[in-house]
């Protein structure tokens, strides 16, 4: 059954791998993000509760 034979799919399967490890991280960690996050305060901020008229 030539479909257990691993000689051919092995070599793709390692050069497919490299081709992922090697050349898509780098491409993927350039990119930069459009804007910093900056850090938040952390005091809550004070709510005034809705005095609404329920009737």
């Amino acid at each position: 059954m030539p479909q257990l034979n691993p000689a051919p799919w092995f070599a793709i399967l390692v050069f497919s791998w490299l081709v992922f490890l090697i050349t898509i991280p780098p491409k993927v960690l350039s990119h930069t993000f459009p804007h910093e996050p900056t850090s938040q305060s952390t005091e809550k901020p004070k709510t005034n509760p809705w005095n609404w008229p329920w009737h």
